[in-house]
C-alpha cells in the first residue's frame, strides 16, 4: 500500500496500527462479522474506506454522540470496520493518528439505551478488546473467546 501517496493525494494519513493491520492482512472479515475496510485496492469489494470518509449523521445520532464525547462539535469521522448487523465502527479523528479513539454506532439496541459507544484506544486495541469480550461494541456479541479467522478477500 503506497500510504505516502494516499497522504499526498487525499490529504489522510492512518493510524500505524491500522496500517500495520492493512499490510499484514488486508481487507476481509473477521469470524464472517466484522468487516475491516481499506484504501482503493483493484479488485477488493472491500476497498471503500475513502468513499466513506465524513459520512453525514442524523440530527439524533450527532446528539448522541456529542452527549458522549461532551462536546457540541464533533470531530471528523472515518469508518473503518462494519459489523454483520449494521454496526460501525468509526475513527474519531481529533489529535495525533496514534490517539484517536474509537467510536462504535450500534443498529440495534434496547429502547432508551445510547447507540453510541465510545472506545479509548485505537484500532488494533479495540478489535482485541471485542474479540476477547473486553468490550461489546456491536448489536451481537462476536461468537467466543476465540480461536477467532480473518479471511482476506482473495480468500474468499
Amino acid at each position: 500500500m503506497d500510504w505516502e501517496g494516499l497522504a499526498s493525494s487525499m490529504q489522510l494519513e492512518l493510524p500505524a496500527d491500522y496500517c500495520e493491520f492493512v499490510e499484514s492482512y488486508g481487507g476481509g472479515e473477521i469470524d464472517e462479522y466484522l468487516s475491516i475496510s481499506t484504501p482503493p485496492v483493484p479488485g477488493s469489494p472491500y476497498g471503500d474506506l475513502l468513499d466513506r470518509a465524513d459520512p453525514v449523521l442524523s440530527d439524533r445520532d450527532s446528539q448522541e454522540l456529542g452527549v458522549l464525547l461532551s462536546r457540541r462539535d464533533l470531530p471528523p469521522l472515518l469508518p473503518f470496520a462494519a459489523s454483520a448487523s449494521g454496526d460501525v465502527a468509526f475513527w474519531l479523528r481529533k489529535g495525533t493518528l496514534d490517539s484517536w479513539r474509537v467510536a462504535t454506532f450500534r443498529r440495534q439496541t434496547q429502547h432508551g439505551a445510547n447507540l453510541w459507544t465510545i472506545f479509548d484506544g485505537g484500532m488494533a486495541q479495540f478489535c482485541l478488546a471485542a474479540l476477547t469480550g473486553a468490550v461489546d461494541p456491536f448489536s451481537e456479541r462476536i461468537l467466543g473467546p476465540g480461536p477467532h479467522l480473518f479471511v482476506n478477500w482473495r480468500e474468499m
